[in-house]
């Protein structure tokens, strides 16, 4: 069972590079919805792969956000900005993707792009 975790991990951390990359692209092309969406899926499957490391299973994304803040935010593991950062994630994916008259400013796009990359790297660091 190890072996099939640590290839999920493996993956989940492949998507998260690969959904960065994609909301790079789309900043550089002013695609800023789907920057929002790439950039919250780049978090959303870090934060899975550190479930799957944990033993917590879940596709629901509000219970894998609270679990998150719950058990890495609340109990120190990570800063209180790292929750923010998720949070931040989600809504602004919310928006992008069912709002149809929110426009994204490019400038808090590529912030919140910057913030998700120390984030990323951060997490990859703690399921390493």
């Amino acid at each position: 069972m190890k072996q099939h975790k640590d290839i999920l991990i493996k993956n989940l951390k492949e998507k998260s590079n690969a959904a960065l990359d994609d909301a790079k692209l789309a900043i550089d092309n002013d695609r800023l919805d789907t920057a929002h969406n790439r950039i919250y899926y780049a978090i959303f499957y870090i934060v899975a792969a550190l479930g799957y490391k944990q033993d917590f299973v879940t596709s629901k994304h509000a219970q894998l956000l609270g679990w998150f803040i719950k058990n890495f935010i609340k109990e120190n593991i990570f800063d209180i900005e790292m929750g923010e950062i998720y949070k931040k994630a989600y809504e602004n994916r919310m928006k992008s993707d069912y709002e149809f008259t929110y426009k994204p400013d490019k400038e808090k796009v590529v912030d919140l792009f910057n913030k998700s990359k120390k984030f990323i790297i951060t997490v990859q660091d703690y399921v390493s």
